[in-house]
């Protein structure tokens, strides 16, 4: 009899054992598997939630078949404990295991509400922003200019939420005293800067910073940023280049930075300086002698005048041999390489060609053709804008 029930026990053991190990692959292949989810959603860890909280709300979305296994994945993987604070973008069909790497993994929030402060040539603005998870992009809120507009509700709430990400968004072509005048204007960041660092020092980009950063580390992030592409194009300049140090580099690229919008014609434009800069042409550069008016500290805000052209100053390229003294302004990556690597053409001329990008030339009466084209663009422009403003623009 005590055999037969032994044996009985060892059955059902065994039986126990083969559905236990049957429940553990199932529930692994419920962790692994693709989810339900059939468009993506912004999932919010508030700080101080735990992976129950988290897993529950996860269920309620639709995210999980099974809170209960989401938990235990997430123990078994000892990711329990290492909970992140944020907004994270959880994918369609997004598996338990990818869903706990997400809300797991720290860093940036990847949805949700962001606030960017945009330093910009001619003026700085803040916009708040929200992730549509659905479409992945982001739908503006509010946007104003600090000191000029009113401050809206929707930035004073945003800025208040603990999971806003915060970035601060420096425009190609603004200059160095731009960049501190700006950061010194804005509430969220801390220590005030005196000392404006030398013109093309920063490297434009997007910088995500938290409440309270101190403002001369973000400069100095900023000239370390473009300490290092400014190095990476002098590695990869073209060797004939008429450029004879990095500094040198950088001031050239500024230019061209300043001289257009049109990321193509980058190259063209860097071209023309460097045939210039060979033939022993002096560089006759509109934002050069701007610079050498304004100094950098804000826009013109107006034409030059002939006088302007004519003055002696170390940045007037119409009257001076070579590049200006220093950077006229920060440039860009792409203006670094395309002054460190100019296409190869004839031009030695350019002007407006009333479509926001230049007509370029390579012998002076062409060049002459191309200003008497613009020339009528500009009539003709100023002729519209006329006939608008005495019909109340109707």
């Amino acid at each position: 009899m005590w055999r037969h029930i032994a044996a009985n026990a060892i059955t059902f053991l065994m039986l126990g054992l083969f559905l236990l190990g049957g429940l553990i692959i199932w529930g692994k292949s419920q962790y692994d598997s693709p989810g339900p989810l059939s468009q993506a959603i912004c999932v919010q860890v508030e700080r101080g939630s735990s992976m129950g909280r988290v897993s529950e709300d996860l269920a309620e979305q639709g995210a999980v078949t099974s809170s209960a296994i989401f938990r235990i994945g997430a123990s078994y993987e000892e990711k329990t404990s290492k909970l992140k604070a944020g907004s994270f973008l959880v994918e369609p069909e997004a598996s338990m295991q990818e869903i706990v790497d997400v809300v797991t993994r720290g860093g940036a929030s990847t949805c949700g509400t962001e606030i960017v402060y945009r330093i910009g040539v001619t003026r700085t603005s803040v916009q708040v922003r929200e992730l549509d998870p659905a479409t992945n992009r982001f739908v503006e809120r509010a946007e104003f200019t600090p000191g000029e507009e009113e401050t809206p509700d929707e930035y004073t709430e945003m800025l208040a939420k603990a999971d806003t990400r915060l970035r601060i968004a420096m425009a190609e072509g603004v200059t160095s005293w731009q960049v501190v005048n700006a950061l010194n204007g804005m509430e969220v960041m801390s220590g005030e800067v005196s000392d404006v660092p030398a013109e093309g020092a920063l490297a434009p980009d997007s910088y995500e910073v938290r409440k309270g950063d101190d403002r001369a580390a973000l400069l100095a992030r900023m000239e370390a940023a473009q300490e290092a592409q400014l190095a990476a194009a002098w590695e990869a300049r073209d060797p004939e280049l008429p450029i004879e140090s990095p500094e040198e580099l950088l001031i050239l690229a500024s230019i061209v930075e300043k001289e257009t919008g049109v990321a193509e014609e980058r190259g063209q434009v860097a071209s023309v300086f460097v045939n210039r800069l060979n033939q022993g042409m002096r560089l006759q550069t509109d934002p050069t002698v701007i610079y050498g008016i304004t100094n950098g500290e804000g826009v013109l805000g107006r034409g030059l005048r002939r006088s302007e052209l004519r003055r002696e100053t170390p940045y007037n390229t119409y009257v001076i041999s070579g590049l200006p003294p220093t950077p006229i302004a920060n440039p860009g990556r792409a203006s670094l390489m395309a002054a460190a690597q100019p296409e190869e053409t004839g031009y030695i001329f350019f002007v407006a060609d009333g479509t926001g990008g230049h007509a370029f030339a390579t012998t002076l009466a062409e060049h002459n053709e191309n200003v008497a084209r613009w020339r009528q663009i500009e009539a003709e422009q100023g002729a519209a804008a006329a006939g608008n403003a005495s019909t109340g623009g109707n």
